[in-house]
């Protein structure tokens, strides 16, 4: 096998490796629930985005023929379903966590059906849809900037999940060098933010560390 071939498989076995990593850290809200038969202090949110975030990735490396973006976000799609069914599960309030998923379930629909039914063309379809999976991504990694001024205010990162930030940053690098490896600008580009908030987390941990925040489990955001 050539050097650039290694050099792609190592690549490529990094982001799945890395990947899953980030995903798995779920695990731990799902553990949290089961074990107090609730849904205090889990997100729902954040699953439901990222299984509709998996599902339009594992749609666009189909259309590219990439099995890299294929079988993990497959697999993240269904730990992200596993998930939610979980947290369903616990929850006391059923309606409101049903209608968020059905109206964003619905919205990925009508996006799956406006991609292959009315944009015929190969080429417009790959890059629209690679354009939407940008968005949605960097809109993703961009909104848990909205708890940094709690944190800042606090002066506490307990709302931090320090193992959840090194995830990200080893996701977002790896599928950056990725995309440039590739020549995908709709893999590079939106995982450059990823970097950027992984930074930006890491140094409020170093700001912020304090002793009181060892003492407390850190919670994923």
């Amino acid at each position: 096998m050539e050097a650039g071939g290694v050099a792609d498989s190592l690549l490529s076995g990094a982001c799945v490796l890395f990947t899953l990593a980030m995903y798995s850290t779920g695990l731990s809200d799902l553990r949290q629930m089961r074990m107090t038969r609730s849904v205090d202090s889990v997100q729902f949110l954040p699953f439901l985005t990222t299984d509709i975030n998996n599902l339009s990735w594992m749609s666009y490396g189909a259309l590219k023929g990439d099995g890299t973006l294929i079988f993990v976000n497959a697999t993240g799609a269904v730990l992200q379903t596993l998930y939610i069914l979980v947290y369903l599960h616990y929850c006391p309030r059923k309606r409101p966590v049903l209608l968020q998923t059905a109206t964003l379930l619905g919205v990925f629909l009508l996006g799956f059906g406006y991609f292959w039914l009315l944009v015929p063309n190969l080429e417009a379809r790959l890059q629209q849809l690679g354009l939407f999976c940008s968005v949605f991504t960097i809109s993703m990694y961009l909104s848990p900037l909205a708890d940094l001024a709690k944190i800042i205010q606090t002066r506490s990162t307990r709302r931090l999940s320090f193992p959840l930030t090194i995830a990200t940053l080893l996701t977002s690098a790896s599928w950056t060098l990725y995309g440039f490896r590739l020549g995908d600008p709709y893999i590079m580009v939106p995982n450059l933010p990823g970097i950027l908030t992984s930074f930006i987390r890491l140094w409020l941990f170093w700001k912020y560390s304090q002793e009181q925040d060892r003492n407390y489990p850190l919670l994923q955001t």
